[in-house]
């Protein structure tokens, strides 16, 4: 496979449709799921026509357009995983500036 196909493959995969799902109907609504999709790629070869390349891509959900009596709505997707590193981030700050603190009353005394 030379660089030009990888790129028309390329071309083929990162499309709008990656990114907004079908959209389907029901109980008066019309949902259209979306998702962040970032892809990269690359290839290379040599002088005597050897070569290759490759290419990877990567989807999250983002969220949905709801939309209801021609008003669109975005609602965004709850990323869980992301909301628990924060959590645990904001703790183990919280825990430092605590001993920190603690350590500073400690010598004053």
């Amino acid at each position: 496979m030379n660089a030009l196909e990888v790129l028309n493959q390329t071309k083929d995969a990162i499309t709008v449709r990656r990114v907004y799902g079908e959209p389907y109907q029901q109980d008066g609504l019309t949902i259209i799921p979306a998702a962040n999709v970032m892809g990269g790629g690359g290839g290379g070869g040599d002088t005597e026509g050897n070569g290759g390349g490759g290419f990877g891509m990567s989807a999250r959900p983002a969220g949905a357009w709801v939309i209801k009596d021609g008003e669109a709505e975005w609602r965004p997707a709850l990323d869980l995983n992301r909301v628990i590193l924060v959590g645990q981030l904001v703790a183990i700050v919280a825990l430092l500036t605590v001993r920190s603190i603690a350590k500073t009353l400690a010598k004053r005394n």
